[in-house]
């Protein structure tokens, strides 16, 4: 089941696309317009030592690949990194955000680990979430949401669309407004 107006959003992209870049654009204009926007965003690539992320409250870059020989193949992610990530932007969340954006959404969340707490976390407190999830993980990604999520193309107009539609409900509620299916299940 989806729901245009649901405060999840999954930006589905497959393999020739980027989605890092324009979740980052995404979140430099609404932050230029004065919204915080609170996450990371994938710099680099999984499967070398250029994997890092950018803070997108700050700017800030950080590592997040494992010192490894150099010809170690696979996903380099420290996990330790990762979580020190997760703990930065929880901090953050709880001054408080318009926008919580999730670089990823693989094993680790799937499983309940990696940074699935934030998204729980962002939800409970009416934190609209956009996520980046493969062709490949969707499936795992509509159990992990229990179907309540927004499927948006990887592009900035689906994005753009989703944010109006979704920032526009708290702005000037309307006394009849039928709830959303996101709404009642909350």
């Amino acid at each position: 089941m989806f729901d245009a107006q649901c405060d999840l959003a999954a930006l589905v992209y497959s393999p020739h696309q980027d989605p890092d870049a324009i979740l980052r654009g995404f979140a430099a204009d609404l932050n230029a317009r004065g919204l915080r926007v609170v996450g990371m965003v994938q710099a680099g690539h999984c499967a070398d030592s250029s994997l890092s992320a950018v803070l997108l409250h700050n700017g800030e870059k950080l590592l997040l690949a494992q010192d490894l020989d150099p010809a170690a193949s696979g996903c380099r992610l420290d996990l330790a990194r990762l979580q020190n990530a997760a703990g930065r932007i929880a901090e953050t969340m709880s001054h408080g955000a318009d926008l919580v954006i999730i670089n990823r959404f693989g094993k680790r969340e799937r499983d309940g680990r990696g940074l699935a707490y934030l998204i729980k976390r962002a939800l409970d407190s009416d934190i609209p979430v956009v996520i980046a999830v493969s062709d490949d993980h969707f499936a795992h990604w509509i159990k992990f949401a229990g179907g309540m999520s927004v499927k948006l193309r990887c592009d900035r107009h689906a994005l753009d669309a989703w944010w109006r539609a979704v920032s526009a409900r708290g702005a000037d509620p309307v006394p009849d407004q039928h709830l959303t299916v996101c709404e009642v299940l909350k």
